[in-house]
């Protein structure tokens, strides 16, 4: 006899998120539906509405965004405010309509205030300035983290939950220099300058900046053990590694894995961003879970995927 398997709607299924949640060998225990934008606009609410209604899945992961690097936050501002606070809007209120009572929203570590000590802790959120370089997309993903909080608040019958991981990387990510962070932008810098003969490689500020990365895998496998585990899940939690490392430190481990032996020069007149995103994961060790990959050998696999592609 075939098991009834749990519906669960993920938005965003074609990004590195989604794609690599959808690829995890434990989303086989769930019956994931993952529209395209063609099938489902984040944008028009209606549409959102009525194909909640129509579907009725038990769970929703909104992991669908508007995202980019520190150059497209800095050129695009409005896309980056409007986009993420429409669609995210959309999905929570709908949700809420049509009474599905289980929704994951992924946030991001820029929620936190620019100068909040580190390791950031989930009750730091609003306690002071974001930092300007991505402020527009931090300040819609604040807004629906706290819009579901209000919700859930309201009626707890209603679990609307966000998960902030750290900073991310992996599969299906984007190396275009234009759009892509910290970890993929190395790699094709580093790629194109060892095929072209190239020695040295500009730094944007004095490198000294320190970054949190967990290869998404382990964000994908978080997000299914928190299907499993939803209960017991605070409604903020962190969701990281633990541990940072410089922006100099990165080039270093990406040089290593690459094989690249050029130089760097530091462009201090280019933006760093943040000083420090660490978050604590205290209240991750609490609930149960922990990363699995290390960040030498998410590269590796990064920088394999990348060669494919």
């Amino acid at each position: 006899m075939d098991v009834i398997k749990t519906k669960v709607l993920l938005t965003g299924g074609r990004g590195m998120v989604g794609s690599n949640i959808l690829e995890h060998p434990s989303s086989s225990n769930w019956e994931f539906i993952a529209p395209t934008r063609k099938e489902l606009n984040l944008k028009n609410y209606n549409e959102v509405f009525n194909y909640l209604s129509d579907a009725k899945p038990e769970y929703i992961i909104h992991a669908a965004g508007h995202v980019g690097g520190i150059s497209s936050n800095i050129s695009n501002p409005v896309d980056f405010l409007v986009n993420n606070l429409d669609i995210g809007r959309n999905i929570v209120i709908a949700a809420h309509a049509a009474g599905i009572s289980k929704l994951l929203n992924l946030g991001a570590s820029c929620l936190y205030p620019r100068n909040a000590s580190n390791p950031l802790k989930e009750e730091m959120i609003l306690t002071g300035k974001l930092e300007p370089t991505n402020e527009p997309y931090a300040l819609a993903k604040i807004v629906v983290a706290k819009l579901c909080e209000y919700i859930n608040k309201e009626n707890p019958k209603y679990q609307y939950k966000t998960m902030i991981p750290c900073n991310i990387f992996g599969r299906f990510d984007k190396f275009d220099p234009a759009n892509s962070h910290l970890i993929p932008a190395i790699i094709d810098k580093l790629h194109r300058a060892k095929k072209n003969n190239i020695s040295t490689i500009e730094i944007w500020g004095d490198g000294n900046a320190r970054r949190e990365f967990m290869y998404t895998q382990d964000l994908a496998d978080a997000v299914l053990y928190a299907l499993d585990h939803f209960d017991t899940m605070p409604s903020f939690l962190n969701i990281g590694v633990g541990v940072d490392h410089t922006i100099n430190e990165y080039y270093s481990i990406v040089s290593q894995v690459l094989g690249f032996q050029g130089n760097f020069k530091h462009n201090l007149a280019e933006p760093t961003g943040m000083k420090q995103k660490l978050i604590s994961i205290d209240k991750q060790n609490k609930w149960g879970w922990s990363p699995k990959i290390s960040l030498k050998d998410g590269i590796e696999k990064t920088y394999n995927y990348y060669l494919q592609k």
